[in-house]
């Protein structure tokens, strides 16, 4: 039996259009992976599964917040785990972790493609858990709220709020960097 919107993910997939040879060749194993894995949102998936990530943003769009993750100990995007909850819907997802890592009320950006950015980066190998791989779906967001920034220490270490600028120069990867540019460009359309 397929998993709960598996469909929709397969198709959200299908729409996406990649704009570098790195995200070229991730979305082709992530449409591989949707197409293929059992439970392409749970964590119980020992290679691979999808996980949804949000680039937020002040309401101006001058700002983004990043945060020092706990365990990685980089400068990253809020995001995580497919929770039952979010009936494997990624946006959903990404809302919620957004959410959860910055003390924000989040929206979806209006005019920014849903999805951003999608990327497929290795988790290295903890004590209770294989190396894997995170399938990231990746949305830009606006917090309703940038005065209520505050960090789950659950998730992260710290979270700030950076200039465009400040967080390129945080960003310690391409796809990152490819993701941020993106969101900024994105902010800075005209409506």
């Amino acid at each position: 039996m397929e998993s709960p919107n598996a469909a929709a993910l397969r198709e959200l997939l299908a729409r996406h259009v990649p704009q570098d040879d790195k995200e070229r060749e991730d979305l082709e194993r992530m449409r591989h992976h949707a197409a293929t894995l059992p439970s392409p949102f749970s964590r119980a998936q020992p290679e691979a599964h999808f996980t949804g990530s949000a680039v937020v943003v002040d309401p101006e769009g001058e700002r983004v917040v990043m945060v020092l993750h706990g365990k990685l100990k980089r400068w990253l995007q809020p995001g995580g785990h497919a929770d039952a909850v979010d009936a494997g819907l990624m946006e959903t997802t990404a809302l919620r972790e957004a959410r959860e890592e910055t003390g924000c009320r989040v929206t979806l950006h209006p005019r920014a493609p849903r999805p951003l950015d999608v990327d497929i980066h290795t988790i290295p190998a903890r004590r209770d858990e294989p190396e894997h791989q995170h399938l990231d779906v990746r949305y830009l967001v606006v917090a309703e709220d940038p005065a209520s920034l505050a960090h789950d220490p659950n998730e992260s270490t710290g979270a700030q709020w950076l200039t465009w600028d400040e967080a390129l120069a945080r960003a310690d990867e391409a796809p990152l960097r490819r993701m941020l540019e993106k969101a900024r460009h994105a902010v800075a359309r005209t409506p």
